[in-house]
């Protein structure tokens, strides 16, 4: 068969099944490729009268057809049958597809439906959840080794997992992505003992100045910029790499940013930016920052019915903590007119026309329920220029309701597989004021026509955004281009998620309509306001994304596995205090009533960089409700009759000699003798006290909060009677009659420990800057609801576990 004959043959079949004429043309380069495609497709009765455009079914075709041209497939009358269990749906990954010509190349006489379907992995299907939980199987039997040999076990785990279980028929890219979240969530991010070995050059001992830096130091610099230098953001092209189809726009681009690095970070201002949000923050103004160019605020303010003056000033102050500043703040809305001309032009361009169908209408012209259908042309779409004009003109000037009139882009509704080339939106009327042009306009742009452009007129060398709009880069360029604009790169990352939580503005309303929690800035939501009354550092959450690197996938990470990076953060960087949850009065009895001795006490022990205050001991001390049992037991080693404890700090252990109490059993005091005239003998354990000390203002009084996770489970939009549903009661303890000692007092006056890269202004520096480790209880911040009389703490983070210890 001549090549093109093979060619005219496969062109409409390679057609119905979305694949492109690139395709095509490799196939036909290589006779047997062609004529396995030409045979398969007829054995799939594919004949390209009518679309399938299925690229999964593509996608298996092609791996019969690459076995079949290799010769492993050419089996007669056995391949149909795998043919049709493709066609069917039976066989829907090439690693199926494999087992099946293994199978049947291997049976004699006619084919058991049974045995194919068993030993092809059919019907076998993983959801996420069933997915999950069979790799946390195999990584719990095997944790031991794992902890041992760390990342470089992590190529093993994958070949052994699909070796040895039903998991080799689960999605290859799927399967890999939960292997590394589960390796993450268990092991950290990679350091240098997951460096593979270098073999170091011989040369001269080096001098002082050039000797290697501990690992420490270079982990630390690689985790800095890792995000930047790695990965995605890496192989980003240089300002004036990405091409025009009018070149002289580069030209004028170029003259206009000096070949600089030009991002923007675009929100709408139509709520609270939330976790997610922190990894667009840090990717736009921190590629900008490294690559030494600038990065715009800009505010995709083209939806007034939904924005507020108190979400643009909440978005800038968010920016500002994190410690990134705009090169220009600037809004949609201060380009309305210009866009407004550009439509006209798009207009009399005949690319754009005035329809007037409704959502109903639209909707069956891009194929109905879930596109499916045929698509057809709006009944305006070929309407004459000048008359789209007028219309367009009469919306302006409000002869039209909302929904009676719109703009669209004249695209490629029939042509194009990707929904955002179907005639989009370009312009529609809303009968809102605008918070920045009061009542100039009854139409808007829409974000598809607004945010291209606008990228354009700032000259954006580099517009990152996340994977949800990777087919709108298709729409991104046809208007620029359509426009004859300069054309600005979009390039598509993976959007940051936790689990164990809701961003959902919708789904955080009900919380703070109902009652559920206090506020958009309640300690226990991910939005970054309540982040940041929560107490954690702006410095923490860069370091978590600059941990995560940035990629194309969706990154779904456990909350834990947020708070392991907080933790690591705050052990290094803030002080140490003593703090009482449920105190109990303790008194020394063979301690001098009217003796107060004062220590010099570090605020981390062993960091001389921090300092020291002064700690006063007396007759009297609080511990915690907690560190005392009327009856000891052999689990448990803080202060009981016959067992001593030590109290942090001080010389000398204590010993239980009675106690008092009061209605109901509840002890109220306990009697305890200060053993210095006895051999030291060191304490099983140390616990944290405060001492009755009112000359020396202590104990401070405070009232401190307990935040637990606000969601029972991983994902509290599964439960069946809705996200409410799923909400953990005990998502919050208050402690108001908690005590700290007195060394609160500097630690206020010197806050943030250390200075955060969004905390320089002290004018603008909040509570939450006072942060500290109270020992065995976990990491705190002051919260807002503090006055210069009553101080209230949130906990960050617990400390970090020690399993199997019960002191």
């Amino acid at each position: 068969m001549a090549d093109t004959n093979i060619e005219e043959l496969l062109a409409p079949r390679f057609a119905a099944l979305g694949l492109s004429e690139k395709v095509l043309k490799d196939a036909i380069r290589n006779k047997k490729v062609a004529a396995a495609w030409a045979e398969v497709l007829e054995e799939a009765e594919i004949d390209g009268s009518s679309s399938v455009d299925n690229p999964k079914l593509a996608a298996t075709l092609g791996a019969l057809v690459t076995a079949s041209a290799k010769g492993d497939g050419n089996f007669g009358e056995k391949r149909a049958y795998v043919t049709k269990a493709i066609v069917d749906g039976k066989l829907k990954t090439n690693v199926q597809v494999e087992a099946a010509i293994k199978h049947v190349k291997g049976a004699s006489g006619e084919i058991d439906d049974v045995a194919f379907d068993k030993d092809c992995g059919v019907g076998v299907e993983f959801t996420p959840e069933t997915l999950k939980a069979a790799v946390a199987d195999y990584i719990e039997k095997n944790k031991a080794t794992i902890e041992e040999q760390r990342y470089k076990s992590l190529s093993a785990s994958m070949a052994d997992i699909k070796a040895t279980s039903d998991l080799k028929w689960a999605n290859a890219g799927d399967l890999k992505k939960e292997i590394d979240a589960q390796y993450l969530a268990l092991l950290g991010p990679k350091d240098e003992r997951d460096a593979p070995p270098k073999k170091q050059p011989k040369a001269a001992a080096p001098t002082d100045a050039a000797k290697p830096k501990p690992a420490a130091e270079k982990v630390e610099e690689v985790a800095k910029d890792r995000m930047f230098t790695e990965g995605f953001l890496a192989q980003l092209h240089k300002p004036g790499g990405n091409e025009q189809m009018f070149p002289e726009r580069m030209k004028e681009h170029l003259a206009a940013t000096g070949g600089r690095v030009f991002t923007r970070f675009p929100p709408e201002p139509n709520g609270y930016l939330h976790i997610g949000h922190s990894k667009a923050i840090a990717i736009n103004f921190g590629y900008a920052r490294y690559h030494e160019g600038e990065c715009y605020l800009r505010y995709d303010d083209t939806n007034p019915e939904s924005e507020e003056e108190r979400y643009i000033i909440a978005i800038r102050e968010i920016i500002e903590w994190l410690g990134f500043k705009p090169f220009k703040i600037t809004h949609a809305s201060d380009h309305f007119d210009r866009l407004y001309e550009l439509a006209e032009d798009l207009i009399k361009r005949d690319k754009g026309y005035v329809c007037h169908c409704t959502a109903e209408e639209v909707n069956a012209q891009r194929g109905g329920k879930d596109n499916r259908g045929p698509r057809f042309e709006c009944v305006h779409r070929n309407r004459p220029i000048e008359e789209s004009l007028a219309e367009f003109r009469a919306m302006r000037d409000g002869k039209y309701k909302p929904k009676e009139a719109m703009l669209r882009m004249k695209q490629d509704v029939l042509g194009s597989g990707n929904p955002q080339m179907w005639d989009l939106t370009a312009y529609r009327i809303l009968d809102a004021p605008h918070p920045q042009t009061g009542t100039k306009w009854k139409i808007y742009p829409t974000y598809d026509f607004t945010h291209c452009l606008c990228d354009s007129f700032e000259n954006i060398s580099h517009s990152l955004c996340t994977t949800e709009f990777i087919n709108s880069r298709e729409s991104y360029d046809w208007l620029c281009n359509a426009l004859e604009l300069y054309r600005p790169q979009q390039r598509e990352y993976g959007r940051l998620n936790l689990t164990g939580t809701i961003m959902s503005k919708r789904k955080i309303m009900k919380l703070v309509s109902g009652g559920y929690v206090r506020g958009w800035d309640d300690p226990r939501l991910y939005t970054l306001v309540a982040i940041r009354r929560r107490g954690i550092p702006p410095g923490a959450i860069l370091t978590f994304v600059n941990e995560l690197g940035v990629t194309t996938s969706h990154t779904n990470i456990q909350i834990k596995r947020f708070e392991q990076t907080v933790r690591r953060y705050l052990e290094e960087s803030v002080p140490r205090l003593m703090m009482i949850l449920e105190p109990l009065r303790v008194v020394i009895e063979n301690y001098p009533h009217d003796k107060i001795e004062e220590f010099d006490s570090p605020f981390k022990p062993n960091d001389t960089k921090m300092g020291t205050h002064n700690l006063p001991f007396s007759r009297v001390v609080y511990i915690d409700r907690s560190d005392f049992r009327e009856q000891a037991s052999k689990d448990y080693f803080r202060l009981a009759p016959g067992q001593p404890v030590g109290l942090l700090k001080v010389p000398h252990p204590i010993e239980y000699r009675a106690c008092s109490k009061g209605p109901g059993g509840k002890i109220l005091e306990v009697i305890c003798r200060y053993m210095d005239d006895v051999p030291f003998k060191k304490p099983k354990t140390y616990i944290q006290w405060v001492a009755h000390a009112p000359e020396k203002g202590s104990p401070v009084p405070v009232e401190v909060r307990i935040t637990n996770q606000l969601f029972k489970s991983e994902n509290p939009s599964d439960n069946p009677d809705g996200f409410l549903a799923d909400i953990n009661p005990n998502s919050e303890e208050v402690f108001k009659d908690a005590i700290i000692e007195t060394g609160i007092h500097e630690v206020r006056r010197r806050a943030p420990w250390p200075e955060q890269e969004g905390e320089k202004d002290h004018s603008k520096i909040g509570p939450e800057s006072v942060r500290f480790q109270a020992l065995r209880v976990g990491y705190f911040a002051m919260d807002s609801d503090s006055t210069d009389d009553k101080i209230v703490l949130n906990r960050i983070v617990t400390l970090k576990e020690d399993a199997g210890k019960n002191a």
